[in-house]
């Protein structure tokens, strides 16, 4: 860890204390390293490497062909998908979100064609940066070599 002094206006510091106290935040610090986190994300399309990705949208099923255009696109993407959760909030809406998997680049660009359908009216990907590692340990079966996951902390 390094040491890093920052000096602030008087009403930002008193943002910063409640935001602290509102998130239940021990001290200062952690907070501060979460909103830096925050920050540099903005600078994500230039992410490169492995990454998992957290894309939550909001569509209008009404739309028409939605539903069916959604569909072709995770399936001719299928390689990026870990999972996905559908969600039915009224009569109109539903919440998707996938947790995908792979190059930063494709999940943004798989994000991109999710989120640019006519009919998808809220949507955001989140990237967080891991790196792979093969390794062979006993899980109570034995050793076996096999893949984990390593979340680095930044790209």
């Amino acid at each position: 860890m390094q040491r890093v002094t920052v000096t602030l206006p008087e009403t930002l510091c008193r943002d910063l204390d409640k935001f602290v106290q509102d998130r239940r935040y021990d001290n200062r610090s952690e907070a501060m390293r979460d909103l830096l986190r925050m920050g540099l994300r903005g600078s994500e399309d230039a992410a490169q490497g492995e990454a998992m990705g957290v894309l939550s949208y909001v569509f209008d099923h009404h739309t028409r062909d939605l539903a069916s255009r959604l569909m072709h696109h995770h399936h001719d993407h299928h390689a990026l998908s870990i999972t996905t959760s559908h969600v039915h909030l009224d009569h109109e809406t539903c919440l998707e979100t996938a947790i995908l998997r792979g190059p930063a680049d494709a999940l943004r660009a798989y994000a991109d064609g999710v989120l640019s359908q006519r009919g998808v009216v809220h949507g955001n990907l989140f990237l967080i940066p891991v790196e792979s590692h093969a390794t062979a340990h006993d899980h109570g079966h034995g050793a076996v070599r096999h893949e984990h996951l390593h979340v680095r902390e930044s790209f």
